[in-house]
């Protein structure tokens, strides 16, 4: 077992760690900027963007992440990183408007009143009064998105060849033909999208406690 743990091994492991990270961090700061426009065309007046919105979130909310990568990828043909940073961002942006217009639901009323009261543009009101109240109650489900996302980069590597860390475990397990070698690097890949998840969770669980909200996020 002394020839499978060497520097050499964990930084190979460590740069698909790094790409996981990048891949994921990128999506979900997309996601979320696409996300807020999603909702907020759903809660829009005009009934040509709500049903816009509707279908866009109904459309990637029931099919597959892997269809959207492979389309993205053999389709749209976009290079592998940036074509798992497109799938990742249209599919992340349909549970990220929804997260996000249950936040805002979740203002009361009469917040909106006020601010239509005091002459704020509707722009103004929802930067300065509706989101920030909002996003107290959205950070948890936000939080558990990225969780997902993070985990569901593990699809990268079989789908278009991307090595992120599980790409990146399967390539070092072909340099093995011990069973308990093999064991030994699964778990060892595991154990690194554990910690990042774990942490996020933990993290997720202060901020509950803390402000009293309810519901479990589990990684």
């Amino acid at each position: 077992m002394g020839e499978l743990f060497t520097w050499i091994n964990f930084k190979f492991l460590l740069e698909g760690l790094l790409l996981t990270i990048v891949i994921s961090l990128v999506s979900i700061l997309l996601s979320l900027v696409i996300g807020t426009v999603l909702a907020l065309m759903r809660r829009s007046h005009n009934s040509l963007l709500a049903a816009l919105a509707t279908i866009y979130i109904e459309v990637f909310k029931n099919t597959p992440l892997l269809l959207w990568i492979m389309f993205i990828f053999f389709i749209v043909q976009l290079p592998p990183i940036p074509s798992a940073i497109a799938a990742f961002t249209v599919f992340t942006s349909a549970s990220m408007g929804e997260i996000i217009r249950g936040g805002l639901s979740g203002v009361h009323r009469g917040q909106y009143e006020a601010m239509r009261s005091q002459g704020f543009s509707r722009f103004q009101g929802y930067t300065y009064i509706i989101m920030p109240q909002a996003l107290k109650n959205m950070v948890p489900a936000l939080l558990s998105q990225a969780i997902t996302t993070i985990k569901d980069t593990s699809f990268l590597w079989s789908a278009i060849a991307i090595q992120e860390l599980m790409g990146r475990g399967m390539i070092l397990m072909n340099n093995y033909n011990s069973t308990l070698q093999i064991f030994t690097i699964f778990a060892l890949v595991g154990l690194f999208y554990f910690i990042i998840c774990f942490a996020l969770s933990l993290g997720v669980r202060r901020y509950q406690k803390k402000y009293k909200i309810p519901g479990r996020v589990g990684v």
